[in-house]
């Protein structure tokens, strides 16, 4: 079991960049599918990003591609969200989430049920 805490949220203007990052403990990132989802207020809990066991593939939302990487530190045991050009629609709590077994099809990544471990998320608010 592996336990996942976020950090690096904040407030920043439209444009703007924040690292959020999801510190791992229990077991070592490399052995999880990780993933970043987020949550604003009155919807519904949205994908955003997420990296394979092996780290070589990625996968991003529509919304975010060309603006959010996300990247993993084996030695940190911690996931990063790295999120530049920052709109006022990113605004929302994320998640980092994790699974342990493979998935199954690309589109299991996006699905947040496929996800069997959650942190607490972090707040981040793009002021316009």
């Amino acid at each position: 079991q592996v336990q996942l805490v976020e950090s690096g949220g904040g407030l920043v203007q439209a444009g703007g960049s924040l690292r959020l990052s999801c510190a791992a403990s229990g077991r070592t990132v490399s052995a999880y599918v990780m993933g970043w989802f987020r949550q604003a207020p009155g919807k519904e809990r949205e994908f955003v990003a997420a990296l394979n066991r092996s780290g070589a593939s990625t996968y991003y939302a529509d919304s975010v591609k060309g603006r959010f990487t996300i990247s993993r530190d084996n030695a940190k045991n911690t996931v990063y969200l790295q999120m530049n050009s920052l709109k006022a629609e990113d605004t929302a709590v994320y998640y980092c989430a994790a699974r342990a077994r493979a998935m199954i099809s690309i589109s299991n990544y996006g699905r947040r049920e496929a996800y069997e471990y959650w942190g607490q998320g972090t707040q981040v608010t793009v002021s316009s």
